[in-house]
């Protein structure tokens, strides 16, 4: 163990010390870890994602934790700039503002704010805004775009400090966040001190259904520390004060579940949906360890015919390159063995661009090079934008080049169409 990785040996929703390993994977570097120096960057230390359950809550989790300060530190990710994502939130603060019948003057505090994204329909709504995001730069750019953030975690005083300094919160959210803290019951607490006697937590995770359904490996890495479903999370929030009220399933991400959660005894009934999510994820026995082990044989699978696919290319003498330098990028390149076959990435984001991807040393290119360079082959590490990428980068299949998409299931891209993923010589 060093400062920067621990290993909890308890459940992070339940405290028990009941957890077994469910999925081995390979250790993969921190995302975000760009460098200049390619053998500094090839020579990253690398940390277990491995997967375990709870057997007494059946909560689906990772117990290798990277420190805090470590893990947000020299954040490249904007909400703003994902692609769809805008969208999403608008759609979202759409939803809420109907379901609390917000006032003009409301206080909506958002946790893992971000740059703002999520906040800034409510202010355009007349609420008072705050969010709460360790990400410097992030956080920085939030507030000069007029959402006030404080740039630090989330903790019980600035809980305090805000309920104290702004009033009682409408509503509190805590989307695509929920996943990333250790002390998961920190964050609620804080939550429950924050939110008004009337008003509503809403937050949201990738379903852990989803996850295995789509055989999404791509969503594994250190900043996902639980892979949440809807049954041990009722009884987490029960314990902490919260009642959990209603589960929507959305596509963003390819699956997540927006949760809304009240104060008990605030007096809105529990809906269909939570008493539904829960009896499917009992007919799927998503809190089964038998459940989580056939998930890692199908990754298993997935890892071993990608890999003999991508080594058959290169004993061909094609070229394969990537697109995005995406968080995912390493997970993937890791557990699809794509380690060394990769020959420059793609993107255009101004903070990775000139650098080189941690733990593998790949150079980071503008996405201009892809048909300058026109390389055999192109990995899609931004798995999520998959088709949006395909679909503006024809000029590359045209010209004689191919996609190759990971998730859910490794395929092939050609100008006329899909090919076999047993087409090796394709």
């Amino acid at each position: 163990m060093s400062p920067t990785h621990y290993l909890r040996k308890t459940c992070r929703l339940c405290n028990s010390s009941e957890v077994t390993q469910v999925v081995a994977l390979e250790p993969i570097p921190l995302s975000e870890g760009y460098m200049a120096d390619p053998n500094a960057a090839q020579a990253a230390e690398r940390f277990p994602v491995d997967v375990y359950m709870c057997a007494t809550c059946g909560h689906v989790q990772q117990l290798d934790v990277i420190a805090s300060d470590v893990l947000w530190d020299s954040y490249t990710y904007y909400s703003g700039d994902a692609k769809g994502m805008p969208e999403h939130f608008a759609t979202v603060s759409q939803r809420i503002a109907a379901r609390v019948d917000l006032p003009q003057d409301a206080l909506v505090v958002d946790i893992g704010s971000n740059d703002g994204s999520l906040l800034k329909p409510f202010k355009e709504r007349g609420c008072r805004v705050l969010g709460v995001d360790p990400a410097k730069d992030v956080a920085a750019k939030a507030n000069a775009d007029g959402i006030p953030t404080f740039d630090t975690f989330m903790t019980a005083n600035l809980a305090q400090r805000i309920r104290k300094e702004h009033g009682p919160a409408q509503v509190v959210c805590a989307f695509n966040v929920f996943a990333h803290a250790d002390d998961l019951g920190e964050m609620v607490d804080c939550v429950h001190e924050m939110l008004g006697p009337d008003g509503l937590f809403f937050f949201e995770a990738q379903y852990l259904l989803d996850i295995i359904d789509g055989v999404l490996i791509a969503t594994i890495f250190h900043e996902h520390m639980s892979h949440h479903s809807v049954k041990p999370l009722a009884s987490f929030l029960d314990r902490h004060g919260l009642e959990l009220i209603a589960i929507d399933r959305a596509r963003i991400q390819h699956g997540s579940m927006i949760g809304t959660v009240q104060r008990k005894g605030a007096g809105r009934p529990v809906e269909a949906s939570v008493h539904e999510t829960i009896a499917l994820e009992d007919a799927r026995a998503l809190d089964q360890v038998t459940t989580l082990n056939a998930f890692g044989a199908d990754v298993r699978a997935l890892r071993d015919s990608t890999a003999a696919l991508a080594a058959q290319w290169k004993a061909d003498g094609k070229r394969i390159a990537a697109f995005g330098a995406a968080r995912s990028g390493p997970t993937l390149m890791a557990q699809f063995g794509l380690r060394d076959m990769i020959e420059f990435i793609v993107d255009d984001h101004p903070q990775k661009v000139g650098l080189c991807s941690s733990g593998d040393g790949v150079p980071i290119r503008p996405t201009a090079d892809l048909t300058k360079e026109m390389p055999d082959y192109c990995v899609i590490l931004a798995w999520v934008h998959a088709e949006k990428i395909i679909e503006t980068n024809r000029e590359y299949l045209e010209r004689g080049g191919r996609f190759v998409v990971l998730c859910p299931q490794t395929r092939v891209v050609a100008a006329s169409g899909d090919v076999a993923l047993n087409a090796v010589n394709a």
